[in-house]
């Protein structure tokens, strides 16, 4: 069977869709509307910004989203999933490729999303970390054992989760997890506690809008984030969703049990090929390649 993986934040680059836009009338088209939508040119940005205009979270998000659904759209014909699956922002992707939720809608909740995550960050300064060569278990009774906010936020595959936090609690479990054993704790370059309690402000700001949204059921199932099993039903999909940015992404289950339930290779679609490589740490074994 074939699984389409959608990526998240991060694979973000200079230069993402051009080829797209300008070899395909239909991804021009589609561009085009997102610029309308969005009230600015986000294109300009993607094809010919700097690192820093990328940098912007409502920037960030709608352009991975873009470069990520737009793809999928051009393959036509050859596109046809028998399972998704989005890392976080890529959830939404996912969606959209799968046939429950329309481009327009989805692009709008994406962006309203990238606002909400935004405003929590200013009110709550928080951060995240990468830990390496530990078990889950291990991470997160460390977590469990500090007094600040510091929870598990992305189970990306074997031996690599990361951490979400005040700046206090990250740099806390930092200091623990390496001293229990882990290999290398990373403090990440962003600017807030992602999927983790200190997002509820955004949670409670992007329900509303998720909720006011019509989604159908998809063609195909998708694996989402908060459960990691296969949902079809759109009123469920919809439940999921607005449990996800205070929810851990399980990556690695959501793999697995692709993988169990007759998953025989991933397409990654969109920037990068970050999934790829996360993919191939949970089992060697599975054919991956890019849209």
């Amino acid at each position: 069977m074939k699984a389409y993986v959608f990526p998240g934040q991060g694979a973000q680059f200079v230069g993402m869709g051009k080829d797209l836009y300008e070899s395909s009338p239909l991804a021009k088209e589609l561009f085009e509307k997102a610029n309308d939508i969005l009230g600015f040119r986000i294109t300009d940005l993607m094809f010919a910004g700097t690192d820093e205009d990328l940098r912007q979270t409502k920037v960030t998000q709608p352009a991975i989203f873009l470069h990520s659904v737009i793809l999928a759209k051009t393959l036509g014909e050859a596109f046809k999933p028998e399972m998704v699956a989005g890392h976080s922002l890529g959830e939404f992707s996912a969606l959209v490729a799968a046939g429950a939720l329309s481009f327009e809608d989805g692009l709008v909740l994406v962006s309203k999303r990238a606002m909400a995550m935004q405003k929590a960050c200013e009110i709550n300064p928080s951060t995240m970390a990468a830990i390496l060569g530990m078990d889950d278990e291990k991470v997160e009774e460390i977590c469990n054992e500090i007094e600040e906010v510091v929870v598990p936020a992305n189970y990306n595959s074997l031996g690599q989760i990361v951490i979400s936090g005040s700046n206090k609690g990250i740099d806390l479990a930092i200091e623990k997890l390496t001293a229990a054993g882990a290999k290398r704790a990373i403090k990440l370059n962003v600017g807030g506690a992602f999927h983790s309690p200190m997002m509820e402000p955004a949670r409670i700001e992007l329900e509303k809008a998720i909720n006011e949204t019509n989604f159908s059921n998809p063609v195909c199932p998708v694996y989402q984030n908060v459960n990691a099993v296969a949902v079809t039903d759109a009123n469920e999909i919809k439940k999921n969703l607005n449990a996800q940015l205070t929810a851990p992404v399980r990556w690695t289950a959501s793999v697995k049990n692709m993988i169990a339930d007759g998953a025989t290779s991933f397409t990654e679609v969109g920037p990068g090929n970050v999934l790829q490589g996360l993919i191939k740490k949970v089992d060697r074994t599975m054919q991956v390649q890019s849209a």
